[in-house]
């Protein structure tokens, strides 16, 4: 008789690490009909399809070994230099070997997390935050502790406050056009954020996946742009919004020796990202003009918001809130208190429209209240029509009658 023994189980981390609310929400709004203001993907139609694949069809023809075959860990040295002369046009001089080039900003952040952080080393972030940099932080095995936020980003006095107390390593922010709030952080938080780092060591974690689709105002300086962060900042970019996101390239601009580190840690997971994939982004970067058609997208960008934010009066109850972003792809709503965005989400898909419940953004305890809604990805009249059957829901829980009412707190 053979004996079967179970093989062992899970390693900690994967048993802690829930499901992707968004993945899910996506999953669910698959259906054609479904307007869908879930996903944070840029506008299909921005997607310069032709321009993309003439640079692969270039690569392929003209260096088609080289683009075929395995590549430094470090980047394609030309796609390097694209990127730095980007960043250094934005007001931060970079040269090329500054960066480490990744398989999409996440693995940048994942890279980070595991150069930094043993299990049990405390992480601050903005609350609410990235969810799938929650994700990343809960695998890393770090404890998570959420600072507030207001209407202008992280509390920088409450930040101080949590820095005495908690020791953290690692500070994670998304200041401009924040993910999911779509608020910027005004350059004076900055340098409060920068000299507190500096004060207290701490490193910090500037993601920047939006700064580039500003339709309203100025340019605000980065925080690894400032004196006190300069040595203790990472800065995460990434092509995913501005060119294409199926590509799948990011970067870090780092200090160099956690450059170095977090180099060796992507070398032990993947050798390199995408040889042709970066072939084809450098070969783009160098014979198109990317700055135009970003001129473009944040022209859309800004109709498609104020397309929302027009139709919020008219959908929302009354006594709802919402953010006003001058960029990015995304609004953050409060509905009044009682009202539970979770519960509501099914009711929404059966409208065939959705939305990304707020709840699991946060790192402490959740606002049921609130979602975050993306205009990105419709016209303005998609939107019209996507928050006309939203309000049918808001409607109908408005005249719901008796104490089982989602809308029984409000006042």
């Amino acid at each position: 008789m053979n004996t079967r023994i179970a093989p062992p189980g899970f390693a900690a981390r994967a048993a802690a690490a829930g499901g992707s609310v968004i993945r899910e929400a996506l999953a669910l709004t698959a259906r054609p009909e479904v307007i869908s203001f879930a996903g944070g993907l840029p506008a299909s139609e921005l997607l310069d399809v032709e321009g993309i694949r003439a640079a692969y069809d270039h690569v392929l023809t003209e260096s088609p070994h080289r683009v075929l075959q395995y590549s430094t860990t470090e980047g394609d040295p030309r796609l390097r230099e694209a990127v730095a002369a980007r960043l250094s046009a934005r007001q931060l001089p970079s040269r090329a070997e500054d960066l480490l080039v990744t398989t999409g900003s996440q693995q940048a952040l994942a890279l980070l997390a595991t150069a930094l952080l043993e299990p049990g080393d405390t992480v601050v972030v903005e609350n609410p935050t990235y969810l799938a940099a929650l994700q990343c932080f809960t695998y890393a095995g770090a404890r998570v502790v959420p600072v507030p936020t207001d209407d202008q980003g992280i509390d920088v006095e409450a930040l101080a406050r949590i820095m005495a107390e908690e020791r953290p390593k690692l500070l994670y922010l998304v200041p401009t056009f924040q993910n999911p709030t779509g608020h910027t952080l005004p350059l004076e938080r900055r340098r409060s954020v920068a000299r507190i780092a500096a004060e207290r060591g701490l490193w910090i974690a500037e993601d920047d996946p939006y700064g580039e689709l500003r339709f309203r105002g100025e340019h605000v300086p980065w925080i690894a742009s400032l004196d006190d962060a300069r040595d203790r900042t990472v800065l995460l970019g990434s092509l995913s919004k501005i060119l294409s996101p199926g590509m799948r390239l990011g970067w870090l601009r780092a200090p160099a020796a956690l450059r170095g580190v977090c180099t060796l840690a992507k070398q032990a997971l993947d050798l390199h990202t995408s040889t042709v994939d970066q072939a084809a982004a450098a070969h783009y970067l160098r014979e198109h003009d990317l700055d135009a058609r970003l001129v473009r997208a944040s022209y859309t960008y800004r109709e498609r918001c104020d397309a929302m934010l027009d139709a919020l009066a008219h959908t929302l109850p009354s006594g709802s809130t919402w953010s006003r972003p001058d960029g990015g792809m995304f609004i953050w709503v409060r509905l009044p208190d009682g009202y539970d965005a979770i519960a509501l989400l099914s009711e929404a898909i059966a409208h065939d429209v959705a939305y990304v419940p707020g709840a699991p953004f946060f790192a402490g305890q959740a606002d049921p209240a609130t979602l975050r809604m993306s205009f990105a990805g419709h016209g303005p009249a998609q939107i019209e029509q996507g928050m006309k059957r939203l309000a049918q829901i808001f409607r109908y829980r408005e005249r719901e009658p008796g104490p089982g009412a989602l809308l029984r707190n409000r006042q």
